[in-house]
């Protein structure tokens, strides 16, 4: 990895600020990897595709662990093969003291989540895949020159890689986030590229998982993505018990163009499979809906003696079972996110089920209709009164006429 970015936004740049980036050497392996949110609860560890890095889930670390979970983003270190992943990953969950786990993949990091599931079923919990595959055929095909990959220099390998993405006018959110990826890209050196595109070039397969469909969520955009539709059709076709999260739009990286969507749905995902989130173990977050307030009045000398055994409490608290400092305070929308996550979950339970969250903006959507709806009917009336009125003045002049003869 080279240096950071040139022009970063605003909440990543908050966001490196208070959350500290790990980098420990396994065997021949260099993990980089971000660790935030209670210890003591199963994290959620994010695979990135071949373009993306950790840094790429920042704002699912940022919103997920203010809620009380565990989010664990890695980059995908340099493996040249499917098999040297899956026992590279186990020996940095091993090193991390990491055993169940709940995997989010995305494009290729979706497909070695399915990988390592397969082979070490006992360590995954549950799956969330978005925008990805069950096999590298169609892949390998497109790239005759897979063999001499890790030979071509670093130039040729970005451009392939970049090819991928979409460069034509799209929206201002989905054109950030491709902003940004490509930012990432551009840190990436040239044997990272080499190894995730053999990865990708490898024919491959997935096969049976001992996972049950219901611990299997799929959240794919219904609008452009580099992975045709056709592999992610297999997807479904795999699984065809899993829940399915369809986002409207966001390209090939909703988790920086539609988070709002995509945490909703992790977070529906997390309680679904029963990981109990802890907010009470993050450091100014109330415990309560009554933001600290005590049912029975109390007096000065208790509050401050409250204060003070709370203030001890929290310096003897050990660093394991706390999250890091807290992150920037979410915006008041963010409890009507909540409400809303626990109405979707409160509506079906049965499996295969296809879960859409509700907009934010609908009631202002709503409220543009009805004005849209009213300025036709103004329209149309005034239509029919000139109407009117022009065949009552042509009868006018008629009369007059006839008078007049």
């Amino acid at each position: 990895m080279k240096g950071g970015v040139l022009s970063a936004p605003g909440d990543y740049i908050y966001f490196k600020s208070q959350v500290p980036l790990h980098k420990i050497p396994i065997g021949s392996k260099q993990w980089r990897y971000y660790d935030f949110g209670p210890k003591v609860v199963p994290p959620l560890i994010c695979l990135p595709g071949i373009a993306g890095t950790a840094d790429v889930y920042y704002k699912q670390i940022m919103s997920l662990s203010m809620k009380g979970y565990r989010v664990i983003s890695v980059d995908i270190p340099r493996a040249w093969n499917n098999h040297e992943w899956i026992q590279a990953f186990e020996k940095f969950l091993d090193a991390i003291d990491v055993h169940h786990i709940h995997l989010y993949g995305t494009a290729l990091g979706g497909f070695l989540a399915q990988l390592f599931a397969q082979h070490r079923p006992r360590r995954v919990r549950s799956l969330v895949l978005s925008n990805t595959f069950v096999e590298t055929t169609s892949f390998s095909a497109s790239m005759p020159w897979a063999r001499i990959v890790g030979w071509a220099p670093a130039f040729i390998l970005k451009r392939h890689v970049l090819s991928g993405i979409r460069d034509s006018p799209q929206e201002p959110f989905i054109a950030d986030s491709v902003d940004f990826v490509v930012s990432q890209v551009e840190t990436l050196e040239r044997e990272d590229l080499a190894s995730r595109l053999t990865l990708t070039a490898d024919a491959a397969s997935v096969g049976p998982l001992l996972l049950p469909d219901s611990s299997i969520t799929l959240m794919d955009t219904n609008d452009y993505c580099a992975t045709p539709q056709s592999l992610k059709d297999q997807v479904c076709e795999r699984y065809p018990g899993a829940r399915r999260a369809y986002l409207k739009s966001g390209g090939d990286f909703p988790f920086l163009s539609r988070p709002d969507e995509v945490n909703l749905h992790l977070q529906l995902h997390l309680r679904r499979v029963g990981v109990e989130a802890r907010p009470d173990l993050i450091p100014g977050v109330p415990k309560d809906d009554s933001g600290g307030s005590s049912k029975e009045p109390n007096n000065g000398r208790k509050d401050a003696d409250d204060s003070s055994e709370n203030d001890k409490r929290d310096s003897e608290t050990p660093p394991a079972e706390s999250a890091e400092p807290p992150l920037a305070p979410e915006a008041t929308g963010s409890h009507d996110l909540d409400n809303q996550l626990l109405k979707m979950a409160k509506l079906s339970n049965d499996p295969g089920e296809s879960v859409t969250p509700p907009s934010e903006n609908s009631f202002f959507r709503d409220k543009q209709n009805l004005l849209v709806q009213r300025a036709l009917l103004n329209v149309t009336c005034e239509i029919f009164i000139l109407n009117m009125l022009s065949l009552y003045l042509g009868n006018c002049t008629l009369t007059g006429n006839v008078a007049a003869m």
